[in-house]
C-alpha cells in the first residue's frame, strides 16, 4: 500500500474517484439529468400543445386560429398567444353563418315576383 499524505484523512468518502477509476457519482448525475431534461421537455410541448387538443373538435376556422396562436407561442416565446389559444378553445363560439344565410333565403324569396295562380 502506498503511503498517504499524513494530512489526508484515512478513510475517503463513497463518492471520491480514485486515480485509475471512472468517476460513478458523475456517470449517475449526468445520466439523471438528461432523463430529467427529456422528460421535462415531453411535458413542456404536451402542456404547450393543450390549447389545441382542447380544440381539436372545434370548427376548422376557429382550430386554425389556435393552432397558429400555439405556434406563435411556441416561436416567439411569448405567453400571450398562449393564453389567446387556451382562452380561444376553452370558449365555444357562436355559429353566426346559419341564421344569416337563413335571413338571406328568406330576403330572396321575398325579392321574386309572385306567380299570379293559373285562372
Amino acid at each position: 500500500m502506498a503511503d498517504i499524505h499524513p494530512l489526508a484523512p484515512e478513510h475517503l468518502p463513497v463518492f471520491v474517484a480514485g486515480p485509475a477509476g471512472g468517476d460513478w457519482l458523475f456517470t449517475v448525475v449526468v445520466v439523471f439529468v438528461l432523463v430529467f431534461l427529456l422528460i421535462l421537455g415531453n411535458l413542456y410541448f404536451r402542456l404547450h400543445a393543450l390549447p389545441e387538443m382542447m380544440a381539436h373538435r372545434a370548427n376548422s376556422t376557429q382550430y386554425q386560429v389556435i393552432g397558429i396562436l400555439a405556434l406563435l407561442a411556441l416561436v416567439t416565446h411569448n405567453n400571450l398567444f398562449w393564453v389567446a389559444a387556451l382562452l380561444l378553445a376553452a370558449l365555444k363560439l357562436p355559429d353566426l353563418a346559419t341564421p344569416l344565410y337563413a335571413i338571406a333565403r328568406s330576403l330572396e324569396r321575398r325579392r321574386r315576383p309572385e306567380t299570379p295562380p293559373d285562372a
